[in-house]
C-alpha cells in the first residue's frame, strides 16, 4: 500500500531535479550578487520551483503508477471475468459510500505481491489497484477491508495534502542545497567554482531531498490510522481487523519463508528499528491496536 508514496516521492524527485537543471541552465532565477547570495530572492526561486515539481509530480502520478507497474484497467462495462467484476463492485459502492461523485479507475496488476493502492491527482481522477497476488492470497472480507481503505485515502484528499507538504519540503531542500553549494564552490579555485557550484546543487539537493522524504514518510505513518478509521467507517470495523489482521498473517509468514526484504519494500509492514524512518506505513500491530 506505500507505492501510493513511493511513486510520487520517485516523480517528484526526478521532475525537481530535471526542473532545477533547467533553471540552472537557462539565464533565470538570479540570486547571487557582487555581495553573495540574496537570500529573499533565493526564497522565492526555491519556492516556484519546489511546488511545481510538486505539483507537475502529483498530476504524472496515476499515469507513472500505471506504466511502472502495468496496470491494467479494467473496463466496468465490459470486466474480463469475476475477478474483475468483483473489485469493480467494490470499488464503486465504497466509493459511493465515501461521498465520491466520480468513480476511481480500477485495475489489476499481476504480481504475486500483496497490495494494493491509490492514486491520482485529485477525487474526480483517481485510481484504485489491487494485485492479483492479494486477491488470491485474501478472503472477500479482507479485499474489501483493504480496497476501503484505499478508498479512504481518495475521500481524505491525502494525495493533495501530501503534494503541498512535498512543496514546503521541495522549497527547503532547493534553498538548502543552493546555500551549501554556494559555500562549497567559495573554498575552491575560481576557474573550477562554476562546475563546483554546478554539481554540487545536484548532490546536494538529491542527499537533502532524501531527508526531506523522512518527514512525508512520517506524515504519511499518520495518515495511515486515518485511513484504517475510514476504510472502518466505510466497509465496517470487523472486515477492516480482518484486512489487517490478514496482512499480519502474511506479512509474518513471508518474514519466516525468508521474505522480509520483499515485505519491506511492500511497505506492508512498518518496523520497529531505524529502518521504520524510512517506511511509509506504521507497524501493523499498532494499527491494529489503533483500530479496536
Amino acid at each position: 500500500m506505500g507505492k501510493r508514496i513511493f511513486y510520487f516521492l520517485l516523480t517528484n524527485v526526478l521532475v525537481l531535479l530535471t526542473i532545477s537543471i533547467i533553471f540552472m541552465i537557462l539565464p533565470v532565477g538570479h540570486y547571487i550578487g557582487p555581495n553573495g547570495i540574496n537570500f529573499g530572492a533565493l526564497l522565492i526561486f526555491s519556492a516556484i520551483i519546489g511546488f511545481t515539481g510538486s505539483f507537475i509530480s502529483l498530476l504524472l502520478s496515476r499515469w507513472m503508477a500505471k506504466k511502472m507497474m502495468g496496470v491494467e484497467v479494467i473496463d466496468p462495462n465490459n470486466p474480463k471475468n469475476e475477478y474483475e467484476e468483483a473489485v469493480v463492485e467494490k470499488v464503486y459502492r465504497l466509493s459511493r459510500a465515501a461521498g465520491l461523485t466520480h468513480m476511481p479507475e480500477v485495475g489489476i496488476y499481476y504480481s504475486k505481491e500483496v497490495n494494493a493502492f491509490a492514486t491520482g491527482p485529485s477525487k474526480k481522477s483517481s485510481l484504485v489497484a489491487v494485485s492479483a497476488g492479494l486477491l488470491n492470497e485474501m478472503d472477500d472480507d479482507a479485499v474489501e477491508g483493504v480496497i476501503a481503505h484505499e478508498v479512504a485515502h481518495i475521500a481524505n484528499g491525502d494525495m493533495v495534502t501530501m503534494t503541498l507538504l512535498q512543496g514546503v519540503v521541495n522549497t527547503f531542500v532547493v534553498f538548502l542545497a543552493r546555500v551549501v553549494a554556494y559555500a562549497v564552490s567559495n573554498v575552491v579555485r575560481s576557474e573550477l567554482a562554476p562546475i563546483v557550484h554546478f554539481i554540487a546543487i545536484i548532490v546536494f539537493q538529491i542527499l537533502f531531498s532524501i531527508l526531506g522524504s523522512l518527514v512525508v514518510f512520517a506524515y504519511s505513518r499518520h495518515r495511515e490510522f486515518h485511513a484504517d478509521r475510514g476504510g472502518a467507517d466505510l466497509a465496517g470495523k470487523d472486515k477492516m481487523r480482518h484486512a489487517l489482521e490478514s496482512l499480519k498473517v502474511y506479512a509474518d509468514r513471508a518474514t519466516v519463508d525468508g521474505q522480509d526484504t520483499a515485505v519491506a519494500t511492500m511497505k506492508i509492514n512498518g518496523r520497529k528499528k531505524f529502518s521504520s524512518l524510512f517506511s511509509t506505513h506504521p507497524d501493523l500491530n499498532e494499527r491494529i491496536k489503533r483500530l479496536a
